[in-house]
């Protein structure tokens, strides 16, 4: 069972919410919450696997919150703008997947369970955003940790690709390998970088000049 908070400031809000989670039989709500400050307290109170995150919230915003508990949960950011400002703010505090309000309630219930399992959800037009945010940025200091070094040259290619923001099954065609080994290679890669999923891979690769 996948337990989810549900944390915005608009009660109607998270009544949308709630009837999206408790009509799956695989998940249940752990609770909600109207500001960050209560999100944070309800983590700490019931340990929910998910967390589904508005951004612009009183006391305390979404992102100031995602820092404080993602060492504990995995978060959702929900937002009503796709082109929010905040979105390279909120995965760069630890969240795993980033998805508009308006998104169909299928996109919602996908997000959680693909975030429930450890992985991140990386729209194609949020990962063209977190590009962008680094275009914009000044060159690339070149960051590259020594972890980097211990990848294989596959490895590497598919961390490039990753950063580019293509899927699974896109980096196995381009790199004319199956769609487990590119999953494998992953694994490995973040395993190796000790990073907690594609989102901060992403992230690593623009820092360490990979990419560009």
């Amino acid at each position: 069972m996948i337990r989810v908070a549900i944390v915005d400031d608009q009660a109607m809000v998270r009544a949308g919410f709630r009837m999206i989670v408790e009509s799956q039989s695989d998940m249940k709500v752990a609770g909600e919450a109207a500001d960050g400050q209560e999100a944070i307290d309800l983590v700490d109170r019931e340990k929910p696997d998910v967390v589904l995150m508005d951004v612009r919230m009183p006391r305390l915003d979404g992102i100031a919150a995602t820092r404080q508990i993602v060492s504990a949960t995995r978060v959702v950011i929900l937002t009503t703008f796709e082109l929010d400002e905040y979105v390279f703010d909120a995965l760069a505090a630890g969240a795993s997947a980033f998805l508009l309000k308006a998104a169909p309630p299928e996109d919602l219930i996908k997000a959680i369970r693909v975030v429930a399992q450890g992985d991140a959800l990386l729209a194609p037009s949020v990962t063209k955003r977190l590009i962008e945010e680094f275009a914009k940025r000044p060159e690339p200091t070149n960051k590259k940790p020594k972890e980097l070094s211990t990848l294989t040259e596959r490895e590497q290619e598919v961390l490039k690709e990753v950063a580019r923001g293509l899927t699974n099954a896109e980096i196995a065609t381009e790199l004319h390998v199956s769609e487990t080994t590119v999953k494998t290679h992953v694994a490995h890669l973040l395993d190796k970088l000790d990073l907690r999923d594609r989102v901060q891979a992403v992230i690593l690769a623009y820092e360490a000049g990979l990419v560009g």
